[in-house]
């Protein structure tokens, strides 16, 4: 017999595991990716820092670190199930200072070089200014 709509909503516990609920918040791709980076204190509850384990509630301030942003997100709702992206978001609500700081920083990143030359062996001119120095320290 399928559940209605009803019964998975009165099935929602009033306590959830962080490490879960992150994951079914689509914040993390995996359970375990969400677990390492709360245990590597990217991740903090009701501004301190927690373990996977730690059992969030409804109204609880979760700090996260995503690459090179930082999200400040209110607990609105609580799921242990992985559900669609326009689900997930109902489950969180971000906090208006936390878009700000993101939108600044993300302006930021846009006028820096988007191209760094990466460390790679030296060409043939290269070589030849090296050897240059280092014959003219050698004088």
């Amino acid at each position: 017999m399928p559940k209605t709509s009803s019964e998975s909503v009165s099935n929602v516990p009033a306590k959830i595991r962080l490490d879960k609920w992150l994951w079914a918040a689509r914040f993390y791709k995996t359970r375990a990716i969400a677990k390492q980076s709360i245990e590597g204190g990217k991740v903090h509850c009701d501004g301190a820092r927690s373990k996977p384990s730690k059992e969030i509630t409804l109204g609880a301030r979760i700090s996260l670190r995503q690459g090179f942003d930082d999200k400040t997100v209110i607990v609105k709702a609580l799921s242990d199930k992985r559900k669609s992206a326009p689900e997930a978001q109902l489950l969180y609500e971000e906090t208006a200072e936390s878009i700000e700081r993101r939108e600044a920083r993300a302006a930021e990143r846009r006028t820096q070089p988007s191209h760094w030359p990466s460390p790679t062996r030296p060409n043939k001119k290269q070589r030849r200014m090296i050897q240059r120095f280092k014959q003219g320290e050698a004088d």
